[in-house]
């Protein structure tokens, strides 16, 4: 099946190259464009897309606020892949925070692109610039402490949260700690639970704000 995709960016230009890149591989179709995030919420309910790929910064309604405005909105919400021009910018954390599955620079190359859209679609995070990981652990708080205190998460599920916050699939991480993909898709069921996180992204997020994972 396809992974179905929104474009959502208030440059033409962009979108265009976006949809360029992604209508060349069998299998992805880009469904719609949107020029801005106030957009988003009727294109979504309307083409029911996989993944929006969403411009952090639109005059407005920004990525930020359009991200809150689906998930708070939409039954069954997209994968966001976050779109963006500096990946050091604290918008994109914010917007990783709102509840954003990952990012995604502008100047990446094709490949990187069509990479980052079905990782997201398959259900995995996006967390892999070195910068966003500083971000996260930059804007620490007593509250992400007192979270990992009280999930009071295994030994092996504290290993399998190390390893999410480096940015591993749950392929990756199976082959890591030489245990089934099955029963590493268990134990991150675990450890959402246990940290009230919405998604991997919200989880990886209280690791390093929590001072659990540092950055490298």
């Amino acid at each position: 099946m396809s992974v179905t995709v929104l474009l959502v960016d208030d440059e033409p230009l962009v979108r265009m190259g976006l949809r360029a890149v992604l209508e060349a591989q069998p299998d992805i179709e880009v469904v719609g464009e949107a020029a801005d995030g106030a957009a988003v919420v009727p294109l979504v309910r309307q083409l029911r897309p996989d993944v929006v790929a969403m411009d952090v910064r639109m005059p407005l309604l920004d990525g930020i606020e359009a991200t809150k405005a689906v998930l708070r909105s939409v039954d069954s919400p997209p994968k966001i892949l976050v779109v963006t021009t500096f990946e050091n910018d604290e918008y994109v954390y914010q917007a990783l925070r709102a509840g954003a599955d990952g990012f995604l620079l502008k100047r990446a190359r094709p490949s990187e692109i069509v990479h980052a859209v079905r990782l997201v679609a398959e259900g995995e995070t996006l967390l892999y610039p070195a910068t966003v990981r500083a971000l996260a652990a930059e804007y620490g708080t007593r509250q992400a402490r007192e979270t990992l205190e009280r999930a009071a998460l295994t030994q092996r599920e504290q290993a399998v949260l190390r390893l999410m916050a480096k940015g591993m699939t749950n392929v990756e991480i199976a082959r890591e700690l030489i245990v089934g993909a099955e029963t590493v898709k268990s134990h991150i069921s675990a450890i959402l639970a246990k940290l009230g996180a919405r998604d991997r992204t919200q989880a990886v997020i209280t690791a390093y704000e929590s001072g659990f994972v540092t950055p490298a």
